[in-house]
């Protein structure tokens, strides 16, 4: 869909949203349009349907005005996505607990979506759930059918990107769990993935700083035994909207947009051996104000890690990690035990959980 204020002509955008909002039906769009075939109106090439343009005969090609402040989130909607993923998480961290060796991706991707459905706030998935066991999980859009369908067995990695949509917020989430007993080769990797993810989540930068130049810092521990990954590191994410929302990104792929303080992104680097399994570490994260550093010249930005759910501690090659690596995964999973305990039930779930986040040495 398209912001009707991406439709007026771009000196007229300030009029149109000091004054009262008017809602127009859907069907009168095009008598709306009609009117505007005397004026210049701006039209995000990227955004806009063909069906738009062939109706307009005055075009001014520039980026959407309104994407930029929806990507940058106001204080209520940092709360609601805040409540969002705690609920989320819980969900997440039950279904986590559930899973064991016998049941398939359909049926993991089903009982997902039931645990995220209990919390009676559930409005829809955020996108088909991702749940590749073995080979499939090196598909990185994979999605299951009857057909593909796989059983979960002891010796290899089960990966599963998912999300809900709620009114406060959207949800994207990726976890990678050993199935039994990881290989050498399977803790390495996703070791290193490891390590790309924390370094995103912990960095700190000015203002000005764009998703670009800190894709980088995900890939670099993948870079230096030969290995990368071909997609994003991480894209916008809307609230109770779109989870792929521009206009932030990042990427290795050029994005001139500056990160600034109340965008969410996701924080995903990965690692796929075709043919044998793949590994996607994914949390969302929050632009935060910038702030002094004791010592510093001027002050920076960082994220907020918004999303709670246990990383598989038995995949963790804990000597591919600095003291300060290891002291992120035990402050994160220390969080993540003291927000998403007391809302776990289930004394089975709640020991499971203590055992998912107890710390690492």
């Amino acid at each position: 869909s398209v912001g009707f204020a991406s439709l007026y002509p771009p000196y007229m955008i300030e009029k149109h949203l000091s004054e009262n909002v008017t809602i127009y039906e859907f069907t009168d769009l095009a008598t709306i349009l009609d009117k505007l075939n005397q004026s210049s109106v701006l039209i995000d090439p990227k955004q806009t349907p063909v069906w738009i343009v062939k109706r307009l005969n005055k075009i001014v090609k520039g980026d959407d005005p309104c994407l930029l402040p929806k990507a940058c989130k106001n204080s209520t909607e940092i709360a609601g996505t805040r409540a969002a993923h705690l609920r989320d998480g819980s969900a997440l961290t039950r279904f986590l607990s559930w899973l064991k060796p016998g049941v398939d991706e359909i049926q993991a991707a089903e009982r997902l979506e039931q645990f995220r459905a209990e919390t009676g706030l559930l409005h829809d998935l955020s996108f088909d759930t991702i749940s590749g066991y073995g080979a499939n999980g090196a598909i990185v859009h994979y999605q299951v059918t009857a057909k593909t369908n796989k059983v979960l067995e002891t010796g290899n990695l089960y990966l599963v990107d998912s999300g809900g949509q709620y009114l406060d917020g959207t949800t994207d989430v990726t976890r990678t769990i050993a199935i039994g007993t990881p290989t050498a080769e399977h803790k390495d990797r996703f070791t290193r993935v490891l390590k790309g993810h924390i370094a995103i989540a912990t960095c700190r930068f000015p203002e000005g700083t764009t998703g670009t130049q800190l894709d980088i810092l995900a890939r670099h521990a993948l870079w230096q035994v030969g290995l990368d990954y071909q997609h994003g590191t991480g894209h916008g994410v809307g609230i109770f909207l779109s989870v792929h929302e521009g206009p932030q990104s990042i990427s290795k792929r050029i994005n001139k947009i500056a990160l600034k303080p109340g965008m969410i992104i996701s924080n995903e680097p990965g690692y796929y051996k075709a043919g044998a399994y793949g590994i996607r570490i994914e949390n969302l994260i929050l632009v935060t104000e910038a702030e002094a550093i004791e010592g510093g010249e001027q002050p920076m930005m960082g994220f907020e890690t918004l999303t709670l759910a246990p990383i598989d501690r038995n995949l963790i090659e804990v000597s591919l990690l600095n003291e300060k690596e290891i002291a992120w995964i035990n402050n994160y999973h220390a969080r993540v035990y003291e927000k998403i305990a007391p809302t776990l039930k289930d004394e089975e779930e709640c020991q499971w959980l203590a055992k998912a986040t107890a710390t690492i040495y």
